[in-house]
Order: structure tokens, then sequence, then C-alpha cells
């Protein structure tokens, strides 16, 4: 009886001590605006500083520009010391007989008819890899990417001991040749092709009787003008900025480019003792502004085709 009645009076202590309340925590998930507008602020800092990055050399090139060999030692090379641009500019234009105005003209002949040359083989070629069926398709389009692999200046020495034997060192030849094939030209004529030329769009020209040079020249061109402005734009930057392969395969000044020949004052100036480096600085602020005109015109074309490139 008495171990009945401690029990009742231990449960009866139990039932009066209220039950504990379980404290429930809420895990707050962060607010999806504010978490876009962190991420859209990361991504333009970003830009901005990759910005800079770029824009940086660019901006001391302008500033370099302006001064005299003076001021180009002795001044903030930040900021301007004078104004002695015009100076400059006519240096350039006379030192050396002008042979500033023949290399620019040389720059213009390698990269405007080796690419213009290189991109109607490059659109020419991705369109048959993506709208031909042959044997071995697969095969060529494996080397035209694997190429990527291969770095330009592995093949300049074959290419100068090749030019040797034919003939064709120091000559416009040597520069324009290698400006008709480019890798990645094709494989982005190849992916552009896919996107925008349809296959019934071909067979209703074959059914109505165009051949297939009629075909790609009347038809497919003027569908990719998009891809081909990239490809050609590209193409152009790359043979302008080229400086080991005219190195290689040009002797005479007479048929420089505009670096190699930027290049040679600089060596001038350490043989002579004679400073032309304000000479040089004009001379590479003036050859960046084809570039910088060619980009901006042609930057609806170009724009479209990278992005449609990404996308593929």
């Amino acid at each position: 009886m008495a171990l009945t009645e401690s029990r009742k009076e231990k449960n009866t202590r139990t039932a009066a001590v209220p039950p504990r309340r379980r404290t429930v925590r809420r895990l707050t998930r962060p607010d999806p605006a504010s978490r876009s507008r962190g991420g859209q602020r990361f991504m333009l800092l970003g830009l901005v500083l990759a910005g800079g990055y770029s824009l940086f050399p660019v901006y001391w090139l302008m500033i370099a520009a302006t001064k005299d060999r003076v001021g180009l030692y002795q001044s903030n090379g930040l900021w301007f010391s004078g104004w002695h641009l015009w100076d400059n500019l006519q240096q350039v234009f006379t030192y050396d007989g002008g042979i500033f105005l023949r290399w620019t003209a040389n720059s213009f002949l390698y990269a405007g008819v080796g690419s213009l040359g290189g991109t109607l083989i490059a659109l020419a070629t991705g369109y048959g890899l993506a709208r031909f069926d042959f044997p071995g398709r697969g095969a060529v389009f494996a080397c035209v990417v694997g190429s990527f692999l291969i770095p330009i200046a592995l093949l300049t020495l074959p290419l100068y001991l090749l030019f040797s034997a034919i003939g064709l060192v120091d000559t416009p030849w040597a520069m324009l040749i290698p400006c008709l094939i480019n890798p990645f030209s094709v494989y982005l004529a190849k992916v552009y092709t896919e996107a925008t030329v349809p296959f019934e769009l071909l067979e209703a020209a074959r059914i109505d009787g165009a051949g297939e040079v009629r075909i790609f020249f009347s038809i497919v061109l003027r569908m990719m003008t998009t891809g081909g402005a990239t490809v050609f734009l590209l193409a152009f930057v790359n043979t302008w900025n080229a400086f080991f392969l005219p190195l290689t395969v040009l002797r005479g000044e007479e048929n420089w480019t505009l670096n190699l020949g930027l290049y040679n004052w600089t060596g001038k100036r350490l043989e002579s003792g004679v400073d032309v480096t304000s000479l040089v600085l004009t001379g590479a602020l003036l050859s960046i502004i084809p570039m910088a005109i060619m980009m901006v015109a042609m930057r609806r074309y170009w724009r479209t085709g990278v992005t449609l490139g990404a996308l593929k």
C-alpha cells in the first residue's frame, strides 16, 4: 500500500509540472532580390577592374605620346607635361625618310588582303563541314579542332624553311599565305552555318537548278554576313598584331609591318644612342587607331557573332 501511494504521489507531481515548450528555429532564407543585387554588384566590380586593367596601358600611352624626351623621363608618368603631340607626329612621319607610312601600308596590305582571303576560305570550309556529308568529315573536323593546341610560334620555323625553299622569303606572300588558313575561323564559320543556314533552303535552291557554287556565293554568303564580319575582324586584329612571323620571314625594312618597324627603332636607339622613345610611343599610339575604328564600326556584327558562337 505504501508503495502504491508513493507511485501515485510521484505521478501527481509529474502531472503538475507543465511540459516544456520546444522552440522551433526557422531558417531565414536570403531575399532573392538582395542576392541578385549582390551578384550584380560583384559582376559590375569585376567588369570595372577588368576594364581598368585593359585601358590603363592605353591611357598611359596616350599621355606619353604628348610628351617630349625631357618630359617623358622627368615628369609624372600618369599626367600631362606640356603638349608636344603634333611635333611627335611630324617626326614620326618624317623620320628615316618617312618609312613609317610604308610600314603602315604594308600592315594594311597583309591584314586586309590576308584577312579577306582567309575569311572567304574559312566560310567555305565551315559551310562544307556543316552542310555536306562526306567520308572523313569527322576526322577533318577533329584535325581542325586539334590544331588549336599547336602554338603558332611552333609553325614559324617550318614556314620559314618552306618559303626559303621556294623563294618566298622577304616577299609579301610570306605574310599573306599563312593568313589564309585559320583553324579557329573555320570552327567559328561551321558553328555559324549550323545556326543560320537551314537544309530546306539549300534543297529548294538545288531543286530550282542552282549549282553549289552559286548557292554558296548567292545565298550562303549573304546569310553569313554577321559571322563573316566576326571572322574577318578577328583575323585582321591577329594579323595586324603579328610580330614573330614577320620577324622571321621579312628581312628588308621595305616589307616590314608596323610592329616590326617600331621594334627596329628601339634597336636603333640602343645601337646609335639616339633617343627615339617618344617616336616609338607615338607610333604605337597610331598603330592602335585602325583597330579601334574597325571595332567600333563593326560592333553590331562581331557582338552578334561572338554571342551566337558562345551560345552554340
